[in-house]
């Protein structure tokens, strides 16, 4: 993991969360390492107002490695002070059943080596775009007409 401190606070987010997802589906090597090397051992993840603790997010990525769908992180905004980062971002989800957008609105805190301690994130599906054409951008969230944000 990067130090968060050597990175824009967008960059940092998106980088963060693309190159664990592609080391826990890219890999079969054991889900715990992979927690272990992102997260610290005394991690605590809320989100919508579920405790997961490092037992609860190794479970959690367990059907995630099974379904191993594509996906993609729009930062839309991310702000760091210290060893705490807050941001706005769009998860892209290609489900075989039908896509998933989901809005973040993520409040982290981060070691100095990078692995994240503890976040609350506050979500809600959203419409889902489809996959930007090879080439082009995907749309910012103030790009994008006033429903569809």
């Amino acid at each position: 993991m990067r130090p968060r401190h050597d990175t824009d606070p967008e960059q940092f987010i998106a980088d963060f969360f693309t190159s664990f997802t592609a080391d826990l589906l890219g890999s079969d090597e054991d889900a715990g390492l992979i927690v272990d090397r992102y997260h610290t051992p005394d991690i605590v993840q809320v989100a919508d107002g579920h405790r997961m603790d490092r037992d609860k997010l190794v479970a959690h990525t367990r059907p995630v490695r099974r379904k191993r769908p594509d996906s993609r992180i729009e930062v839309h905004e991310a702000l760091a002070h210290g060893d705490r980062v807050a941001a706005r971002y769009t998860l892209h989800v290609d489900n075989p059943k039908r896509p998933l957008a989901m809005e973040v609105h993520f409040f982290g805190q981060f070691t100095p080596d990078g692995r994240m301690r503890r976040s609350h994130m506050l979500t809600r599906t959203v419409p889902a775009d489809p996959e930007p054409a090879p080439g082009q951008p995907a749309p910012r969230a103030r790009d994008l007409p006033a429903e569809s944000a």
